[in-house]
């Protein structure tokens, strides 16, 4: 855990120094001031409104305890385990199996499962994709996901601008050039998007470590996500804008993720999660 942690700073100081850089090649001083307070503005949004996003773009609804008693007494016991406060539970309507968590720290958190999880796993199984989701909030994973995609989006709109304007880094004869600027206009994206992916991976493998800790049932993790898998497979969520931006929230990729896709998905192969939390339940006896 301590690994992914670790990895996850350093990869946010990656994307931070990124924008530094832009920002610095755009307008030099002047360039990382405006840079960074963007980003800060536009954090802030992601931040305070994620959980209004994510739960809007899957047309999820709130359940109470009289219409789903069995999922409300697993996320209190859970909680309560933690000592942390119950989050609000919502359904989306789909047939997918998949589930997520959202809000900006525990006491605004929510825990999102689909119609279809609720139908292809067992009660056990869904208790350990609650233990996943319920660790991502107390690992302040909506938080760092939130930074991680403000710093991202503020990179590629910095990229663009220096492709389209230019910069100057302060003096006439500090400027990228066309071809400088052209290839930051074209890597600079790529790169944000590719750090952003890598964050998002390592929030995952460690929401799976967490969440088996807190179950105690690394092994029911592991066969709720071997069902998960085949379940996205066969019924992936259409690729819109909407639910573009809440994906990477998601217990498991909602869309194709077919070829090129795969490489740039947020989510870590099902398989390599299998196999580490098969590992986990081996040392634990």
């Amino acid at each position: 855990m301590r690994h992914n942690g670790l990895r996850t700073a350093v990869l946010l100081g990656a994307l931070s120094a990124l924008i530094i850089l832009i920002g610095w090649w755009f307008g030099g001083g002047a360039g990382i001031q405006i840079a960074v307070l963007v980003a800060l503005a536009t954090n802030a949004v992601a931040y305070f409104f994620s959980d209004k996003i994510a739960l809007s773009s899957m047309r999820a609804q709130p359940v109470g305890p009289g219409e789903w008693p069995a999922l409300h007494r697993m996320v209190s016991e859970l909680s309560a385990q933690a000592g942390q406060p119950m989050p609000r539970l919502y359904v989306a309507p789909t047939m997918q199996p998949n589930a997520f968590a959202t809000g900006r720290n525990p006491r605004h958190a929510a825990v999102c499962v689909t119609y279809g999880i609720s139908r292809l796993l067992d009660e056990r199984e869904l208790r350990a994709v609650i233990g996943h989701e319920l660790s991502h909030v107390y690992n302040r994973d909506i938080l760092i996901s939130s930074v991680a995609g403000a710093l991202a989006t503020m990179i590629t709109y910095l990229a663009y601008m220096v492709g389209f304007f230019g910069g100057g880094g302060g003096s006439d004869d500090d400027g990228p050039g066309f071809l400088g600027a052209l290839l930051l206009m074209l890597l600079g994206p790529v790169a944000a998007a590719l750090i952003q992916m890598a964050i998002s991976r390592a929030r995952e493998y460690q929401a799976d470590e967490s969440g088996a800790r807190l179950t105690g049932d690394p092994l029911g993790l592991a066969s709720a996500l071997r069902k998960i898998d085949a379940g996205t497979r066969q019924l992936p969520l259409p690729e819109n804008g909407r639910l573009s931006s809440t994906s990477h929230l998601m217990i498991a990729n909602p869309f194709r993720g077919g070829g090129l896709g795969r490489l740039f998905s947020t989510h870590p192969p099902i398989a390599d999660r299998i196999a580490r939390l098969q590992e986990m339940a081996a040392h634990r006896g």
